[in-house]
């Protein structure tokens, strides 16, 4: 469908400066001209604004890294992990941290080289990048040394490891299931499903799910005890 520019307006909630700022920016294609002062818009422009404004506030991605996501847009989902470039630091949890190089890092942090080089060949320490570490990393060691200060292994760490990669196979996998479906109408519906999965419902299950847990078994331990 064709709409007029108030139509977007009125559909995406977003102000007609915007939507023209979007233009300017290479956000959004330009709009079919009919005649002098007269364009006409589509479906595609109706999803990419909802796509940009989503990002926006939903997730406090800036214009460039947006314009770098929609470069891609087009690109197969399971083919290209451009299009969550926005969204990698929320995911590494490094967003505005300092980051060190290793040998910065340990002088910093007064990490012990040895530990460092064993946690890393664990996979429970893992850099965001090649030669980049943050406080972030630096609190991971300092938990993997109070398990050896009690005199027990990091074992959980390690099963946590193991149960992350099964699922972000399954995170690939619902990706690949995404791409197969996407058409223009649907794009930004398709990414909210992405983002939310990975931010915000993966978090809320797997607290709650260790919540449930402990209170059940926190009532079964109170009704042996009476």
């Amino acid at each position: 469908m064709e709409y007029k520019i108030s139509e977007v307006v009125a559909k995406t909630n977003v102000p007609k400066s915007t939507i023209l700022y979007y233009i300017k920016e290479g956000l959004l294609p330009e709009a079919k001209k009919i005649k002098a002062n007269v364009h006409k818009y589509n479906d595609e422009h109706i999803e990419l604004i909802k796509y940009i404004k989503y990002m926006q506030e939903s997730m406090g991605s800036s214009i460039e890294e947006i314009k770098l996501a929609l470069e891609k847009k087009n690109d197969s989902f399971s083919g290209s992990y451009t299009m969550l470039a926005p969204l990698m630091s929320t995911l590494s949890g490094d967003n505005g941290l300092e980051h060190y190089t290793k040998q910065d890092f340990i002088e910093n942090f007064e990490i012990d080289t040895e530990l460092l080089n064993k946690l890393l060949a664990d996979g429970i320490v893992i850099p965001a990048q090649e030669d980049s570490f943050t406080k972030k990393d630096a609190s991971i060691i300092t938990l993997a040394e109070y398990f050896l200060e009690v005199g027990l292994d990091y074992e959980i760490l390690k099963e946590y490891i193991k149960h992350a990669k099964e699922i972000a196979k399954l995170e690939q996998k619902m990706q690949k299931t995404l791409c197969n479906i996407k058409t223009e109408e649907n794009f930004s519906l398709l990414w909210k499903i992405m983002f939310e999965t990975l931010f915000n419902a993966k978090e809320y299950i797997f607290n709650r799910s260790t919540y449930e847990f402990l209170r059940e078994a926190l009532k079964e331990e109170i009704e042996t005890n009476k």
